[in-house]
């Protein structure tokens, strides 16, 4: 083939390369000062380093050296940093999803022989995970009366390792003490991690609160889209970081950051969210109170819900989410029917989007060593961002149709 013959990629550019290899390792020039409000996006696996010293030097508890894309990017740095000041934190770690946030905490301080001790409202995955510890593991797992408060202390073992909290619990919505069972925790060196999803972060505040962990499941209020899976730990001691850190690394957690960019550009919206779907449920739920079908609205905000004077005192704020128990008189299958009749509630699991959501449950499956107090079934509602007049009429209709009797 002759000089003249030969494909324009066949020839060697000015630099000396051929094109294919001048697409890889493009000489561009992007003209300084570009500004904008969305953080970029770095999507990355590899990542380059400057020279090998730098490579050799690296050091796994130092947050600032880049890595590998599977831990850290620019992009999901800024989400957690963002994150972490949002609860008050100094560092935050981010999962694939709540349950993994919640996984590598169990992973990164228990070990087979030792105790872990679970609210008996806790998030049923959460149960699940520490039920196949025990089963598979050599974990002890045991379960408390989530409004045991400073009797906690009569509870722990030599070998208690983890104490979890939920406030409220999500289901049944009891809050707990958390500043008495965190001080009984940290008096005795254990380390408490609190599901704090409910809040968003934002109505309660773990760490001023003597709590050493909290676990999000950003799935929820930060998406607010129902449409990206992902959650967090947030912690303020370096030591109980680095143990973290170490399992998220060990077993293989990472993020994309394409979904670390829908979080930061739902986080500026995320306090006139959580105070709009607060008011409404907080409207539904008063309204509630009033219907003769209902016997019981547990919502955190009600002088009769369990814990109402610890809400009182350590939230802010309540959110969507709230449970209404029926009269004992409408069997399970009626009440399935009432939830199947909603045409704005949604059946789905999971919350924080702007569509309402309902769900019913059979609490006393749901208890190892606490009694639920109630006869009739239990839905819980997740208030969205509809008009609350049309989320009322349409639980009044279904109402009417369903529960009849």
């Amino acid at each position: 083939m002759t000089q003249e013959t030969r494909k324009p990629q066949d020839v060697p550019e000015a630099n000396g390369w051929h094109r294919q290899t001048n697409v890889l390792h493009a000489d561009t020039h992007i003209p300084a000062g570009f500004s904008a409000m969305p953080a970029p996006v770095a999507r990355a696996s590899t990542v380059v380093f400057p020279d090998l010293a730098a490579m050799r030097a690296l050091d796994w508890k130092n947050d600032s050296q880049w890595r590998y894309g599977l831990h850290a990017t620019p992009t999901s740095m800024e989400l957690m940093q963002r994150l972490a000041a949002i609860e008050g934190g100094r560092h935050c770690l981010l999962f694939p999803s709540g349950l993994a946030a919640i996984a590598n905490v169990y992973f990164a301080l228990v070990k087979s022989g030792d105790d872990v001790l679970i609210p008996d409202n806790a998030y049923s995955p959460n149960r699940d995970h520490g039920d196949w510890l025990k089963e598979d593991f050599g974990v002890s797992v045991r379960y408390y009366d989530p409004l045991v408060g400073a009797g906690i202390a009569d509870l722990i073992q030599p070998n208690t390792k983890l104490i979890w909290i939920e406030a409220p619990g999500s289901v049944t919505m009891e809050v707990p003490d958390v500043p008495a069972i965190a001080k009984v925790a940290r008096d005795r060196g254990i380390p408490t991690a609190i599901d704090n999803t409910y809040s968003a972060g934002l109505a309660f505040a773990p760490f001023h609160h003597g709590v050493d962990i909290s676990v999000q499941a950003l799935t929820k209020y930060q998406s607010g889209g129902s449409d990206v899976l992902m959650g967090a730990v947030t912690t303020v001691d370096d030591d109980l970081h680095h143990h973290l850190k170490r399992a998220r690394m060990r077993m293989g957690w990472g993020v994309s950051a394409d979904d670390c960019s829908l979080l930061l550009r739902s986080l500026p919206s995320l306090k006139l969210r959580f105070e709009a779907h607060d008011r409404s449920a907080l409207a539904l739920a008063t309204w509630l109170k009033h219907r003769p079908e209902i016997t019981a609205v547990l919502h955190p905000a009600f002088a009769d819900c369990p814990g109402n004077a610890f809400f009182k005192r350590d939230f802010t704020g309540a959110g969507g989410l709230f449970s209404v128990v029926f009269d004992g008189r409408f069997p399970g299958a009626q009440i399935d029917a009432f939830v199947e009749g909603l045409r704005l509630f949604k059946i789905g699991f999971s919350w924080g989007g702007a569509h309402s959501l309902a769900v019913p449950y059979k609490v006393p499956l749901m208890r190892t060593v606490t009694s639920w107090p109630h006869k009739g079934g239990l839905v819980r509602f997740y208030v969205g961002l509809e008009d609350v007049r049309d989320l009322q009429a349409d639980i009044e209709a279904s109402l009417k149709a369903h529960l009849v009797g």
